[in-house]
């Protein structure tokens, strides 16, 4: 966990809202700063949307997917730096955040809004994630080639990468200290409150209760990023699914943990090294401390395991 830089004396206030099936929180340091600190995340995540969305009609990423195998498409600022964002995840968890299993997810069900997204009683063929190795970014000339029959899915990066954008950006401009937080993908940046972000930890993504925070930490500087495989599930034939798939397979990951929270110095790593670990199974205990990453792993039956010096629980109260 980043606990670097000085803490500010002013009192947080917050914005709740709800966005993209989950719920969000924006907060400043500088109270008279939040309205112009909204309208500037609305914004952002305006953009990400339109770069990102599988479940938006005319966005960029469907547009590329559609013209995988077809050479290099120009495509914009906002959705290259995710792309390049997704691609860094892959290779810093040697696959096993893999923006190419968007195939996969189809297959089982996911191509839709999660709210919209139905039981089936039927499981259609599913194979291993591509791989992002023969994908072509150049910079440069603001290109993205895709082999034919690699598509790309963001969901595993594009929210973290976006609670990093908006915070910088918001913190740069309006010089206050910021909290970015977009369904568990938590951004803070400038200076903290003087007792730091107090983040409450819990398993239910839409919940403000209070009685449902796990428990609470306090950040000052960097991110959390929480991934977990009992929010989001739908029942696929005599197979309950969720949205984290395992590369090698195309299946939903095994249910060694129900989530994992990790802390690093940006949401974007944050958010793919705990999508990884629920990939990695038992192996996050050993694959996450080789990276020295503080994280918090919850199983199925509820223990919890806190490695890389993931404080105890000190304290049963809400970020606010």
């Amino acid at each position: 966990m980043t606990t670097a830089g000085a803490a500010s004396a002013s009192a947080p206030v917050f914005d709740r809202f709800s966005i993209w099936g989950t719920s969000a929180v924006l907060g400043v340091t500088d109270p008279a700063k939040i309205a112009e600190a909204r309208l500037q995340l609305d914004l952002e995540l305006e953009l990400i949307e339109q770069a990102a969305s599988r479940f938006r009609d005319g966005t960029e990423i469907l547009e590329l997917n559609r013209r995988a195998g077809q050479g290099a498409i120009e495509v914009s600022p906002v959705l290259l730096d995710l792309i390049v964002c997704a691609l860094d995840a892959d290779a810093e968890t040697a696959g096993a955040c893999d923006p190419t299993v968007a195939d996969a997810l189809i297959a089982l069900g996911y191509d839709r809004d999660f709210d919209d997204v139905e039981d089936s009683s039927t499981i259609s063929a599913t194979t291993p994630a591509p791989g992002t190795s023969g994908i072509i970014v150049d910079p440069a000339a603001m290109t993205v080639d895709l082999p034919l029959g690699v598509h790309l899915d963001l969901g595993a990066t594009a929210k973290a990468r976006a609670a990093d954008r908006a915070a910088i950006a918001i913190a740069g401009s309006l010089r206050t200290g910021v909290l970015v937080d977009l369904g568990g993908d938590l951004r803070t940046a400038g200076e903290a409150p003087t007792d730091g972000w107090k983040i409450g930890i819990t398993t239910e993504a839409r919940s403000g209760r209070i009685d449902a925070v796990d428990e609470v930490i306090s950040v000052t500087a960097g991110a959390i990023a929480s991934s977990s495989t009992a929010v989001r599930t739908w029942r696929v034939g005599d197979l309950m699914a969720h949205h984290v798939i395992d590369p090698a397979t195309g299946w939903p990951a095994t249910r060694i943990w129900s989530m994992v929270t990790v802390a690093a110095s940006t949401c974007a790593m944050a958010n793919s090294l705990s999508t990884a670990a629920l990939v990695w199974g038992e192996d996050a205990l050993f694959e996450l401390p080789q990276r020295s990453i503080a994280a918090r792993l919850v199983r199925p039956d509820g223990s919890v395991e806190r490695i890389g010096g993931w404080p105890e629980p000190t304290g049963q109260d809400e970020h606010r």
